[in-house]
């Protein structure tokens, strides 16, 4: 019963992390990463998902100093003072804003879509806010059991997809490649693999195993990662590039990548499949990142997770973001990269590094449980890297 229960936890974890990376991020990813072609934006998936796997595993670090419950706010508040606090909630209020925005956006287009455009796009996206965010207010077990349901969908539409969409594969325009415009879709590639914030939420839910925590982020955060890899080779050799129809078209219409599908294949059959696995992967992305943000403010704000009080942190997390989106439904594309440029970068990317250089070296924690080897050199590299990304999105 015990090994059932470990094994269990290790599943249930491995797929929070996983269903919390995909989302409206694997959405956009062939829009953003059209015009410099499929192999690009392989090298671009692997490298982002490597540093994004080296700033999880930090985080996870921190959390072992922390006392329980703890989240990102508590850690940069005892690890870089009052200035690192205020900067954290800076940007965690501003890139999960985005991030919320860009859900229910995609949310509701979504439903719109599989309702064939007859049902008006604020309806469909109250429809989609009202039917997941009970949710999140009724806590983590609830979440991760709509999340084990929710994944389930992710996988039999995937697979259906890729089964019924292979045969229509164009070898010719996957030969594309531009490599000077492969960092421009940095941004949103970043917000794809994003996934740290729920971490010390993985950590309390896993009895603080550090052991199986680690686990869970290594195979949640790689699942993503072939699945980013045979989308983004499906809809790149479908979709072309340019024309009124291609993914350019459709990225400055804010729209995802399986908006064009229903113009370019005349298969009702794989633009459904392909709008409902939009559906379940965006969704298992936006109760992880709802649940997330109310455990963020209810750390920040010290309020207890229960009766209304908890009710009023569900408001502040979901009512903005369903009203902006109402208001500017094309904001998806806008959204994802601000999202990734500034917010990702500096809270999931440079706050971890500065994190653990200052507890590791300035406070002296414990050693114990080092997630990564290689020093200062190692954290110096990371953090230049998210350098080069900042130039990249100001310049």
């Amino acid at each position: 019963m015990h090994l059932v229960r470990s094994f269990g936890h290790l599943f249930g974890g491995t797929l929070l992390v996983a269903g919390i990376t995909l989302g409206v991020g694997m959405l956009a990813l062939p829009v953003a990463t059209a015009e410099s072609g499929f192999l690009p934006s392989l090298l671009l998936y692997v490298i982002c998902w490597l540093f994004m796997l080296c700033t999880g595993l930090l985080i996870l670090e921190a959390t072992v100093w922390m006392p329980k419950d703890a989240n990102l706010v508590t850690m940069s508040r005892r690890l870089l003072g009052k200035g690192g606090q205020i900067f954290c909630w800076t940007l965690y209020l501003f890139l999960f804003s985005c991030l919320m925005v860009a859900h229910v956006a995609g949310g509701g287009d979504a439903v719109s879509q599989l309702s064939s455009g007859t049902m008006p796009h604020w309806l469909s996206t109250l429809i989609y806010v009202a039917i997941f965010s009970p949710v999140v207010y009724l806590g983590t077990l609830w979440v991760d059991r709509l999340n084990l349901f929710l994944m389930l969908g992710v996988v039999v539409t995937y697979l259906t997809f890729i089964f019924i969409s292979v045969p229509h594969i164009d070898v010719t325009l996957l030969s594309h490649v531009n490599w000077s415009k492969m960092t421009w879709a940095l941004p949103v590639v970043f917000t794809a693999f994003g996934y740290q914030s729920l971490i010390p939420t993985l950590v309390t839910y896993m009895d603080r195993n550090i052991r199986k925590a680690r686990l869970a982020i290594i195979m949640g955060s790689s699942i993503p990662l072939l699945i980013y890899i045979v989308w983004g080779l499906i809809i790149l050799g479908i979709v072309p590039v340019d024309g009124p129809q291609g993914l350019i078209a459709a990225k400055e219409q804010g729209r995802n990548a399986v908006y064009p599908l229903q113009y370019i294949v005349q298969k009702p059959w794989l633009v459904t499949s392909g709008q409902i696995f939009a559906l379940f992967a965006m969704t298992t992305s936006y109760v992880g990142i709802s649940i997330a943000f109310v455990d963020f403010l209810a750390d920040g704000l010290k309020v207890k997770k229960t009766g209304l009080r908890k009710l009023g942190l569900c408001a502040l997390v979901f009512v903005t973001p369903t009203l902006i989106a109402i208001l500017n439904p094309n904001i998806f594309i806008n959204a994802l990269t601000y999202a990734g440029g500034f917010g990702v970068s500096l809270l999931l990317g440079a706050m971890p590094v500065a994190m653990v250089w200052s507890g590791r070296y300035f406070h002296r924690y414990s050693h114990d449980h080092q997630q990564l080897p290689g020093g200062k050199v190692l954290l110096a590299c990371l953090m230049a890297f998210v350098a080069i990304e900042l130039c990249i999105e100001l310049f």
